[in-house]
């Protein structure tokens, strides 16, 4: 029984321990994501500052030990006494939570448009870092503080030490080495610098980013810039043969989210093209990549469709009863870069992945209904092409749509525009002894597949989610199933069914097999053996003679990336993990775990799951598709109390497994 529960159980946080203890509540996660999120409160900072027109370079260092180094050329952050709040500025900075120097800025004062409105990410970094030393230049003095764990170090009221320095030197330099005992993975990939700084060089137009990254004791450096800011972008993107040049359009706004709430100021500006070749979407947000959107893609949608499909009806394009466009099919051919700032920001959370600001929503909506409007108006000929190749897309949609829905004996039919499957993406080689189809979880996947694959030979098909017990299912159920009916169209050879209710499918034929591998490959997680069991399960029930015939495969995923020395090891068990850190025998190495298919860069998607000489493919035997059914009737089908005894009987081995906190 647990102990009593009263007046003295209930306890506070305090000081470092706010962060330390529940660093998911400050950063989102507890995990490696948390941990780059530290990392970007600290860069924003002196975004921030270069913003303001102080410093146009920001270096960030990444060294071998795990520690990190920001270097701005701004102001220098404040750290002397606050006669205000009858502190020092340092204290405020870098041990207090919701304290900084951002909160006037619908004023005017000090930073009008912020990445960093909250005043936590200076302290939480702080106090989430094993250490962490800070050095301002500011007024002809240098300042010196140093962290360990979250403590101040030095004596009470020598924390902060000052000398002079040259007073054109100015600006902040923070190293910090993220800690371990608060997250769980601080190695965080070279991968994630190059991204964050790419993004931010894209929408700080003429802000100088460098990354200085450590390897053997070396610097590799790389820079990135961008003059003209997301106009370079939207043209590097593009590329050479897009249907349109780029465009760059801004203009500024006041307003409020709700009429009792205050006036506040937002600058608009995007950057479009539109192409038959490539498409990209992404909205930036006083900087912040909003990688889920908001407010932002919520106006882009509407905006554009409003538009655009003024502008169809205006020459008309429509057919006679013909359906209105999606913006489906006009981000089917959209280059679209916002970057927008406003002096007051509602973010979903810390991590700043979305805002839902009514008034910016409402004032970016106008804004692409007007300046779309000039531009069609301005460019007629550009207008009719992109015109023309939305209704290619709307058209080619619906048309896919209406195949998906009355497919009937289509499943052995060309896959042709008229009889496609959406997201399938094919190979080149026509020879069905060659080709390998790769079954895959998600959209995520797909794409890290479609990056790593061969495309001679190598054809993806996404499964959408968790598909139907077929082995529980009824015929009717079953091929009403879109994922389970798209997936017996790319494979082509029909299904050895005899049902009075299916008689309409089209019978097996082993020559129409378009493949001579058909290979599963999902996240090694429950999810994803989930998902690998029932598209097995429904292979077995539907077309056993390619698990007879030995033709279905699981591609195995290694769950750990080990580097040491400039050689990288991938393992697929803990034991084979085990086995690579005995034979480095204590040598310094960087351990990854692996996150999913989908954050697999293309370089190790190919050499451990998709490069013929490399990677690692296990057979699917009959026996195998018989037991596996076998085992997921009995765990999930209607067998209660077999389960029952299952779990009792077998149950303790995988207790270690079992999340009981």
């Amino acid at each position: 029984m647990a102990e009593k529960y009263g007046n003295d159980s209930i306890s506070q946080l305090k000081g470092a321990d706010r962060v330390r203890k529940r660093p998911g509540v400050i950063f989102g996660s507890d995990g490696l994501e948390g941990c780059e999120h530290a990392v970007f409160e600290i860069l924003s900072n002196a975004i921030d500052e270069a913003r303001e027109g102080y410093g146009d370079t920001i270096t960030l260092t990444a060294f071998e030990d795990g520690s990190i180094e920001v270097q701005d050329y701004g102001r220098g952050c404040p750290l002397d006494w606050n006669p205000n709040e009858k502190r020092f500025n340092w204290e405020l900075v870098f041990c207090e939570l919701y304290a900084g120097g951002k909160y006037q800025n619908e004023e005017g004062e000090n930073y009008e448009f912020s990445l960093g409105l909250n005043g936590l990410g200076s302290c939480a970094t702080q106090y989430s870092s094993d250490y962490m030393d800070v050095t301002v230049r500011r007024d002809g003095k240098k300042y010196s503080l140093h962290f360990r764990k979250g403590v101040p170090q030095g004596k009470p009221g020598e924390e902060l030490t000052v000398e002079p320095t040259d007073r054109k030197q100015t600006g902040t330099t923070i190293r910090f080495k993220p800690d371990i005992e608060v997250f769980t993975d601080v190695n965080i990939p070279e991968e994630y610098f190059h991204d964050v700084l790419r993004r931010q060089a894209v929408v700080n137009a003429g802000v100088r980013f460098v990354l200085r990254y450590e390897r053997g004791g070396q610097f590799e450096t790389t820079q990135y810039l961008y003059e003209n800011g997301i106009k370079d972008y939207v043209a590097e993107i593009a590329g050479e043969g897009a249907l349109t040049a780029p465009v760059f359009i801004q203009t500024e706004r006041r307003g409020k989210d709700r009429a009792d709430k205050k006036e506040y100021k937002v600058k608009l500006s995007a950057a479009f093209c539109f192409s038959n070749k490539v498409s990209l979407i992404e909205y930036y947000h006083n900087s912040s990549w909003l990688e889920h959107g908001g407010a932002p893609d919520k106006a882009a949608r509407s905006g554009f469709v409003s538009a655009v499909d003024d502008q169809i009806k205006k020459a008309g394009k429509y057919q006679r009863n013909e359906s209105k466009i999606m913006f489906q099919d006009i981000a089917d051919c959209l280059i679209l870069v916002t970057n927008c700032f406003s002096t007051q920001t509602s973010y979903e959370n810390q991590t700043k992945k979305s805002i839902t600001n009514r008034f910016i929503q409402e004032a970016m909506t106008a804004f692409f209904k007007e300046n779309l409007e000039i531009y069609f108006t301005e460019n007629r000929l550009e207008a009719e092409r992109v015109l023309d190749q939305i209704l290619i897309n709307k058209r080619s949609r619906e048309q896919a749509e209406r195949a998906r829905q009355t497919m009937k004996k289509k499943l052995t039919g060309t896959m042709d525009l008229s009889n496609r499957v959406q997201k399938f993406v094919d190979c080149r080689s026509k020879d069905a002894g060659r080709r390998e189809l790769y079954i895959v979880e998600g959209d995520s996947a797909l794409g890290a597949c479609k990056q790593s694959r061969d495309s001679e030979f190598q054809g993806i098909m996404p499964v959408r989610g968790k598909i139907l017990n077929c082995l529980k299912s009824d015929y009717s159920r079953i091929f009403a199933s879109d994922v389970i009916t798209d997936l017996l169209k790319v494979l082509g050879c029909g299904v050895e069914v005899k049902d009075k209710h299916i008689k309409d499918i089209s019978p097996f034929d082993m020559a129409n097999l378009r493949w001579n591998k058909v290979i599963i490959c999902s996240d090694a997680d429950v999810d994803g053996y989930q998902i690998r069991t029932l598209i097995i399960t429904m292979i077995y029930r539907l077309i056993p003679t390619l698990i007879q015939e030995g033709l279905v495969y699981i591609a195995e995923t290694p769950l750990y990336e080990i580097t040491s020395k400039g050689k990288t090891w991938f393992a697929y068990t803990d034991e084979e993990k085990n086995q690579v850190l005995e034979e480095l025998n204590g040598a310094k190495c960087t351990i990854q775990r692996s996150k999913g298919l989908g954050e697999n860069d293309p370089e190790m998607m190919w050499l451990t799951t998709m490069c013929p000489e490399t990677r690692r493919l296990i057979r699917v035997m009959p026996e195998d598709a018989q037991h596996t059914s076998e085992m997921f009737d009995l765990l999930l089908g209607d067998n209660l109390q077999g389960r029952k005894d299952f779990i009792a009987q077998e149950g303790g081995y995988y207790l270690e497994f079992a999340d009981l906190s």
